[in-house]
């Protein structure tokens, strides 16, 4: 177990973060039902792990650290956006399912939208140990619980998994406007034909980026060397999709078109000009976890 030393901190933890991130982002993106609001989560537990540093002292055990953070965040986040009731404590299960490879199947399967019609607590043992594989004892550090807590939100969690596995899928399709549709293609016809001047021409004043994990800019002088730089690659081709009900960009191999995509861009639109862009080219962890669908 690793054990940090004040002063040793900021490093460390940038070195264990970035490792750490694609894992911290399936638990976040579980947790909130999305991959958007599971890195916004992750931005934000970043950045408050970063303000705790200088009063953390002596810390133990930095995974279980940064997850607590994570879990932490994710409950303001949920708390926030009031989709969930307030778990109410029950008295513990001390009943604990035994190690079931069918039970890690249904967890690694379930879509984001399954788990939260799970409550928090089960959902946040399920992920932990279903999903990424940790011990009881491990869980119970990092959500600041009992384990007889964690064995009885397991135990409910996958039955009610198990049930919700056996209901027939009813989520509509989603659909997208005529005019959004328009914008939506033309921005790609006009990138796969490197036409970047084109592209440009479509950008609001105010227009900001994201390249997820690594930058943002802000206005058309700044984009451009986002453009640029997608000038100089040869790895995608763009076709329309959905990520969550939202339309996307997805971005393929261009050597390999029919595989999966291996990340997307999603754009927002402002009286016909493109207002933002978030890119996760550097953070296609995202796309592990997200039900794309091609237009």
């Amino acid at each position: 177990m690793n054990i940090l030393i004040p002063g040793e901190h900021r490093a460390l933890i940038e070195r264990l973060f970035g490792e750490l991130r694609p894992k911290l982002h399936r638990y976040c993106a579980r947790m909130t039902g999305s991959v958007f609001d599971g890195e916004d989560v992750l931005q934000e537990a970043l950045a408050k792990a970063f303000e705790a540093l200088p009063n953390a002292g002596q810390i133990a055990n930095p995974e279980g650290w940064l997850f607590r953070i994570a879990h932490n965040t994710a409950l303001d986040f949920l708390r926030r956006r009031a989709r969930e009731k307030a778990f109410s404590d029950e008295d513990p299960d001390m009943i604990v399912d035994p190690a079931n490879a069918t039970f890690d199947r249904q967890a690694a399967a379930a879509g984001l939208h399954t788990f939260m019609r799970l409550p928090v607590a089960q959902r946040s043992s399920v992920i932990m140990m279903d999903v990424l594989g940790y011990s009881l004892q491990e869980i119970s550090a990092a959500l600041d619980t009992s384990v007889p807590a964690v064995k009885a939100a397991l135990h409910r969690g996958r039955g009610r998994l198990r049930q919700l596995a056996a209901e027939p899928e009813d989520r509509p399709v989603p659909r997208l406007g005529v005019s959004e549709r328009l914008l939506l293609e033309a921005y790609i016809d006009r990138f796969n034909a490197r036409d970047f001047d084109a592209v440009r021409d479509m950008l609001a004043d105010e227009v900001r980026l994201e390249l997820v994990a690594r930058t943002r800019f802000t206005g058309p002088n700044e984009v451009a060397t986002y453009f640029h730089n997608y000038s100089r690659l040869r790895d995608w081709r763009f076709v329309p999709g959905f990520v969550e009900d939202r339309p996307v960009v997805l971005v393929h191999d261009g050597n390999d078109p029919a595989a999966r995509p291996a990340y997307f861009i999603l754009l927002v639109w402002q009286e016909g000009k493109l207002a933002a862009i978030r890119d996760f080219r550097h953070a296609r962890y995202v796309a592990d976890s997200a039900e794309l669908l091609v237009l």
